[in-house]
């Protein structure tokens, strides 16, 4: 970063300046971007996950509402469509963005839903196709895997 142009000294090169905020770019600007998105979240009642620092929770009663940050992309989940309007309008307010509706798929995953039966389904099987075709083993035997096909999680 070079000094102001109308910076008055005799020795600039041994000048440094000091940011009153971070600049995009910065190694240090995604750090000090979730500092504030943390402390902007956890101040409307958002509790950080205990394994995952980027997942937030917020219990209400029997409503409750999920927050996924990764990067700068922020997905929600909730149980209640007001507590959902009323977290979007928090998160508008405070910052700078855009809705971008229903989420169909994130980081490589294709997320399906039933909301009749109250499923919702994680998929990866486009990345699995792709790493079948890279190590040419598309006609290999499926095996087994550790979680039985069917398993059902709930929060309860």
């Amino acid at each position: 970063m070079m000094q102001p142009k109308n910076f008055v000294s005799g020795d600039s090169k041994s000048m440094v300046c000091k940011l009153k905020k971070s600049i995009y770019g910065l190694k240090q600007a995604s750090r000090q971007w979730y500092h504030k998105f943390h402390q902007v979240i956890t101040s409307y009642g958002f509790e950080p996950n205990i394994v995952d620092d980027c997942v937030y929770h917020k219990f209400s009663g029997s409503k409750y509402i999920f927050l996924v940050l990764y990067v700068a992309d922020i997905l929600l989940a909730s149980n209640d469509i007001g507590l959902l309007h009323e977290t979007k309008r928090f998160l508008t307010k405070n910052f700078e963005m855009k809705d971008l509706g229903k989420v169909s798929f994130v980081l490589g995953i294709k997320i399906l839903r039933d909301r009749s039966h109250g499923i919702i389904r994680l998929s990866k099987e486009n990345y699995i196709d792709k790493v079948l075709d890279r190590f040419d083993m598309k006609d290999s035997k499926p095996r087994d895997i550790p979680i039985v096909k069917g398993d059902k999680f709930s929060l309860k």
